[in-house]
């Protein structure tokens, strides 16, 4: 039975795209809507009585989200930040092992930023590690830390948000590991 009056919120469709959907626990398609409050009389909307903000729609769950949502990569886009950045690491300490990092240290540093700050805060610490711990078995490979490929490992822990001292912890753990 409707109700013969009362406020009703109204939906309009302002976007559409793919995020990763917390409530289905994937990749979805969404919808951003924008909502608006009216004031209804036998359940059709007449006067406007304010906003009720922007939200996205999970398209498959239908569950609504604040907008903040969107900030989290979908997985397909985190798998590519995480090659990127295995990648980037990988480069990064074998160059430090040829060459030094002392002529071309600051350019490093701004790759390994621009590579691994959208990175950092996404996975959980483990897989940060992980990262770092590659990096420090690459740089194994040919016998013990060199002072430039420990300035590059120490710039891999700062860019993904590890302390000091959990940078240190990895880099001798990765020492003692059999290859």
């Amino acid at each position: 039975m409707p109700h013969i009056w009362g406020v009703r919120t109204t939906w309009r469709t302002v976007g559409d795209g793919e995020f990763f959907c917390p409530g289905c626990g994937g990749d979805r398609s969404y919808l951003r809507r924008i909502g608006r409050h009216r004031f209804a009389l036998l359940d059709i909307p007449l006067l406007p009585r304010g906003t009720a903000g922007t939200v996205v729609e999970c398209a498959a769950c239908r569950t609504c989200f604040r907008t903040d949502v969107l900030g989290h990569p979908t997985t397909t886009r985190l798998s590519a930040m995480l090659r990127d950045a295995v990648h980037t690491v990988a480069l990064a300490v074998l160059a430090a092992g040829k060459e030094g990092i002392d002529g071309s240290g600051t350019a490093l540093t701004i790759e390994l930023r621009e590579v691994l700050d959208p990175l950092a805060p996404q996975p959980a610490p483990a897989g940060s590690e992980d990262i770092l711990l590659q990096g420090a078995r690459i740089a194994l490979a040919d016998g013990p830390y060199t002072p430039s490929e420990r300035q590059t490992l120490a710039a891999v822990g700062r860019a993904l948000l590890l302390s000091h001292e959990d940078t240190e912890r990895l880099l001798a753990i990765a020492a003692r590991t059999p290859p």
